[in-house]
C-alpha cells in the first residue's frame, strides 16, 4: 500500500483502509444535558485491591446518552464532583475520516501499559513463547526483563524526560516516526480539544494556560501535550498517572468493522459509557477505570468477513487484539504533568540533533538529518 507525498504532506492513502469505516452524521454539542449523581459500590480499598483486573458490563448502568455524571465528595456531603460527560455523535464526519487517515497506522506494540495492560496472558502465544517467571499480577519477567501483555498502544505528541536513556523531554518515536500521518490527523485531535472546551471550560483553561508554558512540548491550538493511541485494547482496572492533575481526561474512538462491547467503565461506582466514533467522552481518568472485552457476534462477522486486512497483523507476535478482523482505535489526550518542569535548552539541542525545527514543525531533509534516537514511550 503506498501513500503518496506531494510537497511533505501526505495526499492519497490506501482505498483499503475505508472499507468498513464507521463515519456517522454529527449534530452541534449540546453543553448541558440530563444529570445522574451516583455512588460508590465500593469502598476505596476493596476497588484498589483489583488494579489490573478486567471487569464486564454484568451489574453495570451502561449509558448510550448524552449524560453528565456526578457523585458526592464524601466529606462535603451536597457538593457535586464530576466523573464523566458523554456526547454523542458531535465530531464532524470530514474530520473523523481525517483522524482516521492521519492515525489508523499509528498504535504499536507495547509491552510497558502497567495495569492497564491486564492479568498476565500465560495461554496467550506472547508467553507461550517466552515462559514467563515471577508472574505478579500484571508483569511477569519475560527473561530480559519484567513487562506487561503486548498491546497495541503508542504515546504521540511529546514526553517527558527518561534520565536512565539519557534523554530529554522531547517529541515521542512514533511521532517522528509519523510525523506526516501526525501531522495531517491533528484536526481530529483539535476537535477533540474543542469539546474538552465546551464541556469542561473550568479545567480546560487551567490545562490550556499550563500547556501553553512550554510551547516546545505543546500540540498547538489545543490543551494537549501527548495523545496516547490504542488500538484493539481492552484495558484492565487503572487509573491513568503522569498527567495535569487540574485538568481532565479526553476520550473518543474511531472504528472500523462491526463489533460489540468496549464499554468504558467506571467499576466503583457501577456505571459505564458506550464510546463510538463521533462521540467525546470527558472522564476522571484518576479515578478507576477499564474496558470490557471487544467481541464478534455472529451477525458481526458476517458484516466483517471479507474486511481488508489493512494492518497486517503477525498473530504469532501474541499482540493482544491482533486477532481481532475490525479496528476499534480509542484516543486519550492530556498534558503530560511532569512536561511542565522541563529545560528548553537540553529540549532545543535534542530537537537540533535529530533535525527537527520547532518552529516551522518540519524535520531536516532525510539527506542533512541526524540519526534519530530510539526510546519507547
Amino acid at each position: 500500500m503506498s501513500i503518496k507525498v506531494q510537497e511533505g504532506e501526505l495526499t492519497k492513502f490506501p482505498e483499503e483502509i475505508y472499507v468498513g469505516l464507521q463515519v456517522p452524521k454529527s449534530h452541534p454539542l449540546k453543553k448541558t444535558a440530563k444529570e445522574v449523581i451516583v455512588k460508590k459500590k465500593m469502598t476505596d480499598e476493596e476497588i484498589a485491591d483489583k488494579e489490573g483486573k478486567y471487569f464486564d458490563e454484568d451489574d453495570m448502568k451502561i449509558y448510550d446518552e448524552d449524560i453528565d455524571i456526578y457523585t458526592e465528595d464524601d466529606g462535603d456531603k451536597g457538593k457535586k464532583i464530576l466523573l464523566a460527560k458523554l456526547r454523542k455523535k458531535v465530531i464532524d464526519p470530514e474530520i473523523i475520516k481525517t483522524g482516521w487517515e492521519g492515525f489508523w497506522i499509528t498504535a504499536a506494540p507495547s509491552r510497558n501499559r502497567g495495569a492497564a495492560a491486564g492479568p498476565i496472558a500465560v495461554n496467550g502465544k506472547y508467553w507461550q513463547k517466552r515462559n514467563p517467571q515471577k508472574i505478579q499480577g500484571h508483569s511477569a519477567y519475560d527473561g530480559k526483563m519484567r513487562v506487561n501483555n503486548n498491546v497495541f498502544s503508542s504515546v504521540l505528541g511529546y514526553f517527558d524526560a527518561t534520565p536512565f536513556m539519557k534523554l530529554p523531554c522531547r517529541l515521542t518515536t512514533y511521532t517522528m516516526r509519523y510525523w506526516k500521518y501526525y501531522n495531517h490527523g491533528l484536526p481530529f485531535i483539535r476537535a477533540i480539544d474543542k469539546c474538552f472546551a465546551a464541556l469542561v471550560p473550568d479545567r480546560y483553561k487551567l490545562q490550556r494556560d499550563a500547556a501553553e508554558q512550554k510551547p516546545l512540548l505543546h500540540i498547538s491550538d489545543t490543551a494537549f501535550s501527548s495523545v496516547t493511541i490504542n488500538r484493539n485494547f481492552r484495558t484492565a482496572l487503572h487509573r491513568d498517572a503522569g498527567d495535569f492533575r487540574e485538568g481532565y481526561g479526553n476520550l473518543s474512538v474511531i472504528e472500523r468493522g462491526e463489533y460489540h462491547g468496549g464499554y468504558t467503565l467506571f467499576p466503583q461506582y457501577g456505571i459505564g459509557f458506550n464510546i463510538r466514533t463521533g462521540d467525546f467522552l470527558a472522564m476522571d481518568v484518576h479515578q478507576w477505570h477499564c474496558n470490557t472485552e471487544l467481541y464478534e457476534t455472529e451477525a458481526d462477522k458476517k458484516a466483517n468477513k471479507g474486511l481488508p486486512d489493512i494492518h497486517k497483523d503477525n498473530p504469532e507476535t501474541g499482540t493482544l487484539g491482533s486477532e481481532k478482523p475490525f479496528s476499534r482505535v480509542s484516543f486519550v489526550c492530556y498534558l503530560r504533568e511532569k512536561l511542565r518542569k522541563c529545560n528548553n535548552n537540553e529540549t532545543r539541542k535534542y530537537f537540533h540533533k535529530i533535525g527537527f525545527n520547532a518552529k516551522s514543525g518540519k524535520f531536516a531533509n532525510k539527506g542533512t538529518r541526524k540519526k534519530r534516537d530510539t526510546q519507547t514511550e
